[in-house]
């Protein structure tokens, strides 16, 4: 253990606290100090000019990253008939329409996305309390709530990163993996940024992007050039 934690000081002693990165040289840190056992998930967050206690300054959004993220996507689809068919076939995990709604309640939560069709919705309103504080409520204008439940599911699976501003002002995803290149992290790293960048609120004054750190989940920061990245 010793020698690993020699290894990683010493990696970890290759970021400059003080200096902004560009994407490029970062994204090169940021694989070369993923030291763990496991798959390290690349993480970004990014700091906004914005407070989400206003409706005109909510930031969201969904964003297909170039490389995906790497993770393997568990879907819950609530439709009927045709359309619960269609889930399935599109690689689903789990699909029902009441049925489904009473394992949740149960407490089965073993997925990382819900989609619904329209006419599902009043069923699916009644876990607001369960899905909502997780981030999971299925939402028009994510694309989550959608007839089209073949190609939500796909884009579920090819690795469609939904993000949303926290309380403090911050966003944060997992954009991909250690195992990714240098230049895939880069990719998906301008990918994501142009993303927030466009979801930009009406009621955002001021600077905007204020800082953008990005890391592997168990290396150190790599704080951002903000004035190069992608807008």
């Amino acid at each position: 253990m010793a020698k690993i934690g020699k290894r990683l000081t010493a990696v970890n002693a290759t970021v400059d606290n003080l200096k902004r990165y560009e994407v490029a040289e970062a994204s090169q840190l940021i694989k070369a100090s993923a030291q763990a056992k496991f798959d390290e998930t690349i993480e970004i967050a990014v700091n906004l000019g914005v407070d989400p206690r206003h409706a005109d300054q909510m930031v969201r959004g969904v964003i297909a990253l170039p490389h995906g993220s790497g993770k393997t996507m568990r879907v819950a689809v609530f439709a009927r008939d045709e359309k619960a068919k269609e889930a399935l076939e599109a690689g689903a995990d789990l699909v029902g329409a009441e049925d489904l709604m009473e394992k949740i309640q149960g407490g089965e939560m073993n997925f990382d996305r819900v989609i619904a069709t329209p006419d599902m919705m009043s069923v699916v309103g009644r876990l607001g309390k369960v899905l909502g504080p997780r981030g999971l409520m299925p939402n028009p204008k994510l694309g989550t709530v959608t007839p089209n439940v073949k190609a939500a599911v796909e884009a579920a699976k090819a690795g469609e990163v939904q993000f949303r501003v926290e309380k403090a002002g911050i966003v944060h995803a997992g954009i991909g993996k250690a195992s990714f290149s240098a230049e895939q992290i880069a990719d998906n790293v301008n990918a994501f940024v142009a993303a927030i960048n466009k979801a930009r609120p009406s009621g955002a004054k001021g600077a905007y992007l204020k800082a953008v750190t990005v890391s592997s989940s168990m290396g150190p920061g790599v704080k951002l050039d903000v004035a190069t990245l992608v807008g």
